[in-house]
C-alpha cells in the first residue's frame, strides 16, 4: 500500500466518523461543489467515479455515503487507478498530511 492509498483510506475513515456524528463528510461536500461525482452506473451494475461536475440524469438516485466509501476502498485496494486515487485524495488536500505530489 502506498502512502497515497493510506492517506485516502484514513480520510475515508474520518469521513465515516463525521457521518456518525451527524456531520457532512468532506467527500459529499466535494460532490456538492462539483469536484467529483460518484454515481450508479447507467446499467445498474455498480458505481462509477467521475471527475469534475457531471450532469446527473433525472432518474439518478443519490448514493449513500457508506456505499460510496466501500466502493472507493475497493477501487483503491483492488483496481488502484492512480488518477482515480489522486482525484479522491484531492478532496482532502486541506489535511496536514496532504502532499502536493498527489495532485490529479
Amino acid at each position: 500500500m502506498t502512502n497515497l492509498d493510506a492517506f485516502v483510506l484514513a480520510r475515508l475513515a474520518e469521513d465515516e466518523d463525521r457521518v456518525r456524528d451527524g456531520e457532512l463528510p468532506l467527500l459529499d461536500e466535494a460532490e456538492r461543489r462539483g469536484r467529483l461525482r460518484i454515481m450508479y452506473a447507467d446499467d445498474g451494475d455498480g458505481l462509477i467515479l467521475a471527475g469534475g461536475p457531471v450532469e446527473a440524469m433525472e432518474d439518478r438516485h443519490p448514493v449513500p455515503f457508506a456505499e460510496k466509501a466501500e466502493f472507493l476502498r475497493r477501487e483503491i485496494r483492488d483496481v488502484h487507478d492512480d488518477a482515480s486515487v489522486k482525484l479522491i485524495a484531492s478532496v482532502y488536500e486541506a489535511h496536514p498530511d496532504w502532499q502536493d505530489g498527489w495532485r490529479p
